[in-house]
């Protein structure tokens, strides 16, 4: 869990932690890692987790985060509606709500990257047919040709 920027362990089999003021926090299922940042949409997920939990470079951060959010939908123009509300919490300064909407987007992301790799599947698919069929329409004759 991450309190403000501070990593908060839990070593025991039961804990209650009770924040009574404002705090930035993040539970560990939703924090990302440099290590297991991936894809662009893990990489605007990472920027704007970064400028939620370190107020003192967040400017920079939201920086980092509008550019990947810019080049993630000239890459997947898909993406736009997803974008627009991810910015409008981001203009909102409702980091939170951000981060949770990059989910989304990653999401989105996972669902275009398994239909391009299901397209590609097909394609090669479609192409060893069209060479079995050209096989076949040769009356099963192997031509060999001697290139000497």
């Amino acid at each position: 869990m991450v309190i403000n920027g501070a990593v908060i362990e839990n070593v025991g089999p039961n804990s209650k932690l009770i924040v009574h003021n404002q705090a930035m926090i993040l539970r560990e299922k939703e924090v990302l890692t440099d290590e297991i940042c991936a894809t662009p949409a893990s990489r605007v997920y990472l920027a704007l987790q970064c400028a939620y939990i370190f107020p003192d470079k967040q400017a920079d951060y939201l920086d980092l985060s509008e550019t990947h959010l810019s080049d993630f939908v000239k890459a997947c123009p898909s993406a736009t509606t997803i974008v627009e509300k991810i910015q409008q919490y981001i203009a909102n300064r409702d980091l939170y709500k951000g981060l949770k909407t990059v989910q989304e987007l990653i999401e989105h992301e996972t669902r275009v990257f398994d239909s391009f790799n299901a397209d590609i599947k097909q394609l090669e698919e479609n192409e060893i047919n069209s060479e079995t069929e050209k096989l076949d329409s040769d009356d099963g004759k192997i031509q060999i040709k001697n290139n000497r």
